[in-house]
């Protein structure tokens, strides 16, 4: 006796493989991006980094919403890890750019620069440095005696700077004094034959 017939069952499709390529991406690219950024100089190549990050990242997130991806946790740490690195980003702008506007500044500043020379030496030699747009050249003066001032104006930002007063072959003390818009830099005193006072470096 034939057996009735059974029709087929229907064919189940077979389940659509979870896409989780974009969130991946995006926390391996701004992790990277993360990792480059608080570096001076290299940390320039994070800018793309996190940002190609946080997109793929927030498509990850996009389609594990819709049910398209099974790694909806790392797409959320891929937007959290470039989000920090791009606020490092930001910051680093900031502070470049603060610098940037401090140097300016600082060139094209305007100082008075005032040179003493005290004490009891006879003829004393002093050397000293002028400015011109912040660099410096030498001018020497014999100060038969003591004190001896002189004040310079200058622009811009101090290079090499010094004032040098050696005593006469009689000897005696000789002190030098640097002040910068009246606030004092650098001293320095020398006592005897020869003797050399030295205020540099301020």
């Amino acid at each position: 006796m034939t057996a009735p017939y059974q029709p087929a069952a229907p064919q189940q499709p077979a389940p659509s493989q979870p896409r989780n390529g974009l969130g991946t991406a995006g926390f391996v690219t701004g992790l990277i991006g993360l990792v480059f950024s608080p570096i001076p100089i290299v940390g320039m190549i994070a800018w793309p980094l996190v940002i190609v990050g946080l997109v793929l990242s927030a498509l990850g997130v996009s389609r594990a919403v819709k049910g398209e991806a099974t790694n909806k946790g790392l797409s959320i740490a891929g937007l959290v890890v470039s989000v920090v690195g791009l606020v490092i980003c930001i910051l680093w702008v900031v502070a470049f750019g603060k610098a940037a506007d401090d140097l300016n500044k600082a060139a094209n500043s305007e100082a008075t620069v005032v040179y003493e020379v005290t004490g009891d030496a006879k003829d004393a030699s002093i050397t000293y440095s002028s400015f011109d747009n912040g660099a410096a050249s030498t001018n020497q003066e014999q100060a038969a005696t003591l004190p001896w001032k002189k004040e310079l104006k200058t622009k811009g930002i101090l290079k090499g700077g010094s004032v040098t007063a050696l005593a006469g072959p009689d000897g005696g003390t000789v002190s030098c004094k640097v002040t910068i818009d009246g606030v004092e830099k650098k001293t320095a005193t020398a006592t005897g034959p020869a003797a050399m006072a030295s205020c540099t470096g301020f």
